[in-house]
């Protein structure tokens, strides 16, 4: 016959039991419910992308088309001598006469810039390949801007006969690209929109929202023609310089978000 502790500790024992099942099957009703409405929703969208990508991109582009207002140039003086005192002194009375030919011409001072001013030894070689010092190179840029596209050619070949020693990177651009600019951009963003409706409608959606827009611009600038050496020595004719046209062209993507 069991004893009285006997009988105890086996009814303890099923009481724990009991309550290790209860505990199991509560946790199994609680993850099948919810776990039934994720699998409602994972069938739901089977097959097919979530809303978040139902999208729609387009692009458009715009273009203004519009005359230089501004030539940019470089004229560079250089001189050599014995002494780097000396080829300083030499180089920049040719620049203040270069300076003082374009000022002539109606340049402001605003517009000038220098861009390079630069010392280099210069070097005699014997046949023995020995390197000896001979004198000095001192070299300098200018850069101006034109306002007076007329003037241009005119301009050119005062610096030239002043003592440039060489004149190139004739650019022509515009001064204000802001206006034309955004004419382009509306015109871009017409088209991309105009595509839109378009696509939409053909594929039986709307067009819900913008959810992302996109922005590049690009001009081309006229390049007139490199003018080094030209009218060197002076008394040469005044060079022709065609501004051309430009074109500003402004890209837009814009991104729909459909249903």
């Amino acid at each position: 016959m069991e004893t009285i502790k006997q009988i105890v500790n086996h009814k303890k024992s099923k009481d724990i039991l009991i309550i290790v099942l209860i505990v199991f099957v509560s946790a199994l009703i609680v993850l099948t419910i919810v776990g039934i409405p994720n699998k409602i929703k994972q069938g739901r969208y089977i097959g097919r992308e979530t809303a978040a990508n139902n999208t729609l991109a387009v692009s458009g582009q715009g273009e203004v088309y519009l005359k230089p207002d501004l030539a940019t140039i470089e004229f560079a003086v250089s001189a050599e001598a014995g002494a780097v005192s000396k080829a300083v002194s030499d180089n920049s009375g040719k620049m203040n006469a270069v300076i003082k030919a374009v000022k002539g011409e109606g340049v402001d001072e605003k517009d000038l810039k220098t861009t390079v001013f630069s010392i280099y030894p210069l070097y005699n070689y014997s046949s023995t390949g020995k390197r000896t010092l001979s004198g000095y190179e001192v070299r300098q840029s200018l850069q101006l801007k034109i306002r007076d596209l007329a003037k241009v050619g005119q301009i050119i070949q005062r610096a030239t006969d002043a003592g440039a020693n060489e004149a190139g990177n004739l650019v022509f651009t515009v001064d204000d690209e802001d206006q034309p600019k955004e004419q382009a951009r509306e015109q871009a963003i017409k088209d991309a929109k105009a595509k839109a409706e378009k696509i939409a409608s053909e594929l039986g959606v709307k067009l819900v929202k913008i959810i992302s827009f996109n922005e590049s611009s690009f001009m081309p600038y006229s390049v007139g023609y490199d003018t080094k050496g030209y009218g060197i020595g002076g008394g040469g004719v005044a060079p022709e310089a065609q501004s051309g046209e430009n074109k500003i062209e402004v890209d837009v993507t814009i991104i729909y978000e459909i249903n």
